[in-house]
């Protein structure tokens, strides 16, 4: 266990180090000014975040991913279909709820929504949760009934546009980035590992001979789920969009006495979204499962390590990363915006190493395709897509244009695109796009593009500007991934001409004719 744990650190340090450096290299240039306090303040933070998801990596491992295989395969070779859907609902809505992402985004437009404070943040997530239950449920009976995933993708975004036009209609136009960002950080490092190996465990009991290509596509139709759900809650919200509570990035908030009640909090939190997690499966497991003793010992020790890690990483980014992210994207905009785009282009190269859910995606993208899509290409290509994609957010919040000017054109070419690629690279790209929108994307990017909102629009722009970044990186890697996809059947294609080509132009005196 413990060489286990070292090679998690390693990948942790790999992952975290690029952001960590850009910012303290930032931090001594004339165009960012941070306190001894909070370079200090950062430094331990991202000691602490590299921990926390060593730890938490290893708890998926351990926890998060078994559950899924098992939970998928056990339920569905009892041929109990109601008992499986019944069961995806709550799990979805479980895991959705002890999902970090979801957890930040939500306290930082907690006061916009119906209720307020702790009730609006509560409804947030409640609401994501079930949209995640629900279309997890689509994605179950896809597999099980062995449907298109690109028709199913290309009917729930055209009905998600349609909400999109009643949200205009009523005077709810700003809000449509953050039910967009709202599909991104749903997708997240406990959902991620739970969704796909549930998709594993079941299409390899229902999926067919087309098992490998159908256990994808669970994570793309779970990302869908919650935009819409978020726009029906957005119809009801009563707070001011006029002004945004900024206060919450103040680091002095996090440090001092506030330190042990954050900590505190966040403890509490974890324990009871895993603790609602682990009685469901136990449930499930003296019903349905009947697992062996060893692996229940386990699991439970994967549980254990994915709530230390957790407590950890959130802690770690709500006292560091948050207000730092937001105190650079406020002096830069000030200083140089075209710097503001470069910065924004280059931490989106190297932000996505860091989530934790991406590693998890790569590595079985790789397993299930056989090689076809290697991890290091997998990673390059998400890198790249999510750096232009927070450099285009920057420049839409620097022009104060609306976000469907990019999320319209960039739907119809990711979903015109599945039309000339195999169905996999379609289901893999999907799932890619609600990965790479992980807890660095909500807790520092955001941040970032927040602050700068701040300080180039002013703060009554925030909601309609600043967020909607988070969509953004989920949406690029749709592309990118299916171009890659296009790519490789190009290239395919072009190797049999040429060997077709060499066989015609073959010197028949060479053919050896047996009589």
């Amino acid at each position: 266990m413990l060489k286990i744990l070292l090679e998690k650190l390693k990948e942790a340090v790999t992952s975290v180090a690029p952001v960590a450096v850009i910012v303290l290299i930032i931090s001594f240039t004339p165009a960012v000014e941070l306190t001894a306090t909070e370079r200090t303040a950062f430094i331990v933070s991202a000691v602490a975040l590299i921990l926390g998801i060593a730890l938490f990596n290893l708890g998926a491992d351990l926890a998060m991913t078994p559950m899924g295989e098992q939970t998928g395969a056990g339920l569905t070779k009892s041929k109990k279909i109601s008992v499986l859907l019944s069961v995806c609902f709550v799990m979805g809505l479980l895991i959705t709820v002890a999902e970090p992402d979801l957890t930040v985004l939500a306290n930082q437009v907690k006061d916009i929504m119906p209720g307020g404070a702790d009730a609006g943040r509560m409804a947030l997530i409640i609401t994501v949760g079930a949209g995640v239950g629900i279309f997890l449920v689509i994605a179950v009976l896809k597999i099980v009934f062995k449907k298109d995933l690109a028709m199913l993708i290309m009917f729930f975004y055209l009905m998600l546009f349609a909400v999109c036009a009643v949200m205009a209609e009523q005077g709810k136009f700003e809000l449509i980035p953050l039910s967009f960002d709202s599909g991104g950080v749903t997708t997240g490092p406990i959902t991620v590992p739970f969704i796909m190996a549930l998709g594993v465990g079941i299409a390899a009991t229902a999926g067919g001979r087309n098992a490998n290509e159908n256990s994808f596509g669970l994570v793309a139709m779970c990302s869908v789920g919650p935009i819409i759900a978020v726009m029906a809650l957005s119809l009801f919200t009563d707070g001011s969009l006029e002004s945004y509570d900024t206060s919450i990035y103040d680091i002095e908030n996090y440090l001092g006495a506030h330190m042990g009640e954050l900590i505190l909090s966040k403890m509490q939190d974890v324990a009871i979204a895993l603790a609602m997690i682990a009685v469901f499966f136990l449930i499930l497991q003296f019903t349905v499962l009947r697992l062996p003793k060893q692996k229940l010992i386990r699991i439970g020790i994967g549980i254990a390590y994915t709530y230390v890690g957790l407590v950890v990483f959130l802690t770690a980014v709500e006292i560091g990363f948050m207000p730092i992210g937001f105190k650079i994207g406020e002096q830069i905009a000030a200083f140089s915006q075209p710097l503001l785009v470069v910065l924004g282009f280059i931490l989106g190269l190297v932000v996505v190493l860091a989530e934790p859910a991406v590693h998890v995606l790569n590595k079985q993208v790789e397993e299930i395709t056989g090689g076809g899509v290697k991890k290091l290409e997998m990673m390059i290509a998400l890198s790249v897509a999510v750096g232009i994609s927070i450099g285009l957010s920057l420049i839409r919040m620097l022009y104060g244009f609306s976000i469907l000017y990019y999320l319209i054109p960039g739907y119809l070419i990711s979903l015109g695109l599945s039309f000339f690629v195999p169905r996999i690279y379609t289901a893999i790209a999907f799932d890619s796009g609600g990965v790479a929108s992980g807890p660095l994307t909500s807790s520092f990017i955001l941040p970032l593009a927040i602050g700068a909102c701040e300080a180039a629009s002013g703060n009554a722009n925030i909601y309609s500007l600043a967020y909607g970044v988070v969509a953004m990186v989920a949406m690029t890697p749709l592309i990118t991934i299916q171009l890659l996809g296009f790519k490789a059947v190009a290239s395919a294609k072009v190797r049999e001409k040429i060997v077709l080509k060499r066989i015609l132009a073959a010197d028949d005196e060479q053919i050896i004719y047996f009589k």
